[in-house]
């Protein structure tokens, strides 16, 4: 049985740091693709970032680019979101979610396969 399991969230003052962590179990992150997505309150879900194994390319969300790192432990199953510079926008539940085994990152973010139950991110001074 595949599970997601985000930990990592809570509050910090615009341009503090958190570092997500989702830990996955049921499979193997071996030609999978893996990422985060959020939701901001009255808005859509949103991608921020992609790593695909099979490719192994990286994918950002313009708002995040420069700000965000995604990366993983293979040997723990598990991927990372590294936020720096947090801004009040940032403010969202952010889930980790997974696709495959599939070639690349999916294009639209329903494309997931698997996700986490999300953990709140929420930046204010």
């Amino acid at each position: 049985q595949v599970q997601l399991v985000e930990s990592g969230g809570g509050l910090v003052q615009p341009g503090g740091s958190l570092r997500l962590s989702c830990a996955a179990s049921g499979f193997t992150l071996k030609n999978y693709a893996i990422g985060w997505v959020r939701q901001a309150p009255g808005k859509e879900r949103e991608g921020v970032a992609c790593f695909s194994d099979s490719d192994g390319s990286t994918h950002y969300a313009d708002s995040v680019k420069g700000r965000f790192t995604i990366s993983r432990d293979n040997a723990k199953n598990t991927w990372y979101l590294q936020m720096n510079s947090l801004k009040p926008e940032d403010t969202a539940v952010y889930y980790c979610a997974a696709d495959g085994p599939a070639p690349r990152c999916p294009a639209r973010i329903y494309e997931y396969d698997y996700w986490g139950r999300g953990t709140q991110v929420t930046v204010s001074s």
